[in-house]
């Protein structure tokens, strides 16, 4: 892990948790792709507002990321790079656009937590996300929901 205030959050974790000790390094990764919605969608997360991430198929493709796993961990940071908190991945779910319902838009926090609020900000995120690989956001584009669960910070 190249983020040092991410190894010395992750350590203080495994110092308090040893039944994690041989788990695999979690991902390090802020949300979104400007500082604004980064920071506010981390203060989501820390106030326990926000259980919920989406992420484009395409995207972790393009980048050649992986899918996330269930029961792995995610140090979120800030938009500067800051560790701030530990989460763990409780589910994760490859739906089309056109299919996220108002359940999930709930656990995502955002807004005013409404399906109209969270498809108007992830078509716009998505658009500037796909835009890199000289694509769009489609309705029936695939989208990786991940629920988590803050488990530290």
């Amino acid at each position: 892990m190249e983020n040092s205030t991410a190894r010395n959050m992750w350590g203080d974790f495994l110092d308090a948790h040893l039944e994690y000790a041989f788990v695999e390094a979690p991902k390090v990764m802020h949300f979104f792709d400007n500082e604004k919605d980064a920071n506010h969608s981390l203060d989501l997360v820390i106030n326990k507002t926000k259980k919920a991430m989406s992420q484009s198929l395409l995207g972790l493709q393009n980048r050649n990321e992986p899918l996330p796993k269930i029961g792995s961990f995610i140090v979120l940071t800030d938009w500067e790079g800051t560790a701030k908190c530990i989460v763990k991945t409780t589910s994760v779910k490859l739906k089309p656009l056109f299919s996220i319902d108002g359940d999930y838009a709930q656990l995502e926090g955002e807004g005013d937590k409404s399906l109209d609020q969270w498809k108007n900000i992830y078509w716009n995120y998505f658009a500037r996300e796909l835009a890199t690989f000289k694509r769009v956001p489609k309705e029936s584009m695939i989208v990786v929901c991940v629920t988590f669960e803050k488990v530290y910070g």
